[in-house]
């Protein structure tokens, strides 16, 4: 298992370490290479001296790498599966979901490469063309969570790639590990030394507020929280450097009287307890119509209270724990200040005694409109309930947020979906579905949810500059 610094196709040893914890005991895993702000400077030299000759490579062939890194990571799954449940806590089962789904991005964009498509067109006057051609925007500073640590890493690395760009990877410090190991893979598969460096630290402000501050920085990526998002945009706009940011959620799950509450049920067990609820797509706040609310609740709580809690690498486990003590202790506060303004937990709400950063499935019932659990992103296994009586008070609830990632609406009337599904304020919409996440789509949000879009072919571009050729012949 390497646990050094990768910059420049080579492992680089820090002047200090920091542990790596497993969520399920507290108990030290491993101990990282703690990256500085020169580490970060020579990161970024590798990349900008990698930069010219990966930007030039055929697309086929940066394809080629890419489809043999996605053979390589399908290969070695279930290790890599592993390696995430021992230091995310996520139950197994999510982590090979997680590893097929990160694999899926190096394939996807393997295609992707060879389709940095320009475009020539005559110009209104007749005068000259306008040809546009597509190049790479350079070097990218890529930002991921703990949450996904191998397919927010993989969602970024790909179509930077793909477009030609190199990168440098910040993962969080809570898992570097997965990350690391990418490294190696990425390396065997044949990504030429600098395109892809991995930087693990603590000191994640100072290192990525030096990278940006770069002249040689062209892009920054960064998925986790919107206050931390808010601070990489200012710093960005010091270097007026592109960004890609997805931020946080507060995703609605509206349920009409006329759903199926089979589907709904299923759906509301995938978006909520993906990843035990450490998901910014997890479906926050269950506004469900009064007329099916009972009948909801009682199915959802039994579904919820019938889940196995262990630790990650379990083989029965279904809801492994958190990943470590803030995040656990922001769950617990939300539903305690819940259950203070009124709700009732129709299961779980009391955090049990350790060790590890267990929660258990919580449903709420009778939770107050003004409650901070419905205003903030839970990021754990907690189901707030609350009911509507029209479609109008339904839009209003769901759009009552300053964010706007995903949506769930179910309905059996294909006209209400497709309207409540324009009327809200969100850069997804799952439709009867409880699942969006596709290699294939364009993921994203509006509002303070972030700007551009990972995934599908719109993903490439994000890494891509138009430039306009005027040209006459």
């Amino acid at each position: 298992m390497q646990t050094d610094l990768f910059i420049g196709g080579k492992w680089v040893a820090a002047e200090s370490r920091f542990d790596v914890v497993d969520p399920a005991s507290g108990a030290v895993i491993a101990t990282v290479s703690d990256g500085s702000v020169a580490d970060a400077g020579q990161a970024v030299d590798a990349a900008a001296a990698a930069a010219t000759s990966w930007a030039a490579t055929p697309p086929r062939a940066r394809a080629e790498i890419l489809r043999g890194a996605f053979e390589l990571m399908t290969a070695r799954a279930e290790e890599l599966a592993r390696l995430i449940s021992r230091e995310n806590g996520k139950a197994l089962a999510d982590a090979r979901g997680e590893v097929a789904y990160a694999a899926e991005f190096f394939r996807w964009y393997a295609e992707e490469a060879v389709r940095g498509e320009g475009t020539v067109v005559t110009a209104p006057s007749g005068a000259n063309r306008i040809l546009v051609v597509r190049q790479p925007v350079g070097v990218c500073v890529l930002v991921t969570p703990w949450n996904f640590p191998a397919a927010m890493a993989t969602r970024k690395i790909g179509p930077a790639l793909a477009a030609g760009c190199t990168v440098v990877l910040k993962p969080a410090s809570d898992t570097p590990l997965t990350a690391l190991a990418m490294a190696a893979m990425l390396a065997e598969a044949g990504v030429p030394d600098g395109v892809v460096n991995v930087l693990p630290s603590r000191r994640s402000g100072a290192v990525v507020s030096a990278m940006l501050h770069d002249p040689r920085v062209r892009k920054v990526s960064f998925t986790g929280s919107t206050e931390v998002g808010r601070v990489l945009l200012g710093q960005a706009a010091d270097a007026v450097v592109n960004t890609s940011m997805e931020l946080g959620g507060n995703a609605p799950f509206l349920v009409f009287a006329d759903a199926d509450l089979d589907a709904a049920i299923e759906g509301a067990m995938v978006a909520k307890m993906r990843n035990a609820g450490e998901a910014c797509t997890a479906a926050n706040r269950f506004y469900v119509h009064e007329s099916v609310a009972q009948r909801f609740t009682q199915r959802l709580t039994e579904r919820m209270a019938a889940l196995r809690v262990g630790p990650g690498t379990a083989p029965d486990t279904q809801v492994g724990p958190l990943v470590n003590e803030d995040t656990v202790g922001k769950v617990d506060a939300l539903v305690r200040d819940a259950l203070a303004g009124g709700a009732v937990a129709a299961t779980g709400g009391t955090r049990p005694a350790g060790p590890g950063f267990y929660y258990p499935p919580t449903v709420l019932t009778g939770v107050a409109p003004d409650a901070a659990i419905l205003r903030e992103e839970i990021f754990g296994p907690v189901a707030p309930i609350v009911t509507f009586a029209s479609e109008a008070e339904a839009i209003e609830l769901a759009n009552d947020t300053e964010y706007g990632l995903v949506a769930y609406v179910y309905t059996a009337d294909l006209s209400r979906g497709l309207r409540v599904s324009e009327a809200i304020e969100a850069g997804m919409v799952g439709l009867n579905r409880g699942l969006v996440s596709d290699p294939a789509a364009p993921f994203g949000g509006v509002k303070q949810s972030g700007v551009g879009r990972e995934g599908g072919h719109e993903g490439m571009l994000d890494y891509l500059e138009s430039k306009y050729i005027a040209v006459t012949w």
